[in-house]
Parts: C-alpha cells; structure tokens; sequence
C-alpha cells in the first residue's frame, strides 16, 4: 500500500514505528547529537542499525545531517521542524512508560 493510501495511525507507525526510530527521536529532542552521543544513548543498538535508522529518518524528513569538512570528520544529526512535531507524541510514550512501569511492579 502506498503512503498516500494509508490511514494516519498507519502511516506514523510505518515512518516511525520500529523499536529504534522513537528511541533515536527521543534523544534529538534533546538538541542536536553526533552518531556517537545517539549510540550512548540509545542502549543495544549498533552502528549499522543505528546508521540504517538515521538514514530512514533522514529520508523521511524528521532528521536532518550535517557534515563538517573537518579532520576527523564531524557529522551532527538534528530534528527537523516536522521532526520536533514528534514531541508530544514522545513525551506521552515517556509519561506513559513511567506510570506503568509504577503501576505494574
């Protein structure tokens, strides 16, 4: 099915609906990150998947890459304007997590 197809609960957890992107989202909240302060962050993950994350976020328009002609290289990964729009729906994922991690023990 085509995005254009889908209905909008559909299509959000198609663009972001995997077990890294929210998490990788949640920490661009935060400001703008290199690869390596998002690895740290976002605990299991690695490079590889990591690197095919930021590249489907990127695609998407919800992250945006900065490359630095630096020696060594400097690449900084930022939210975009759409990106940022994602910050109720994370921070209710954060509120709800927490309420039911103290409800459930």
């Amino acid at each position: 099915m085509e995005r254009e197809e889908m209905c909008p609960i559909e299509l959000t957890v198609d663009v972001i609906g995997n077990k890294w992107k929210p998490l990788i989202i949640s920490v661009l909240l935060d400001g703008t990150q290199r690869f390596g302060e998002i690895k740290h962050h976002v605990h299991g993950i690695s490079p590889k998947v990591l690197t095919d994350n930021l590249r489907a976020l990127e695609a998407d328009g919800l992250v945006a890459r900065r490359i630095y002609a630096e020696v060594p290289l400097r690449v900084e990964y930022t939210l975009t304007d759409l990106g940022k729009r994602l910050a109720p729906m994370i921070n209710g994922m954060i509120s709800w997590g927490e309420t039911y991690q103290q409800n459930v023990r």
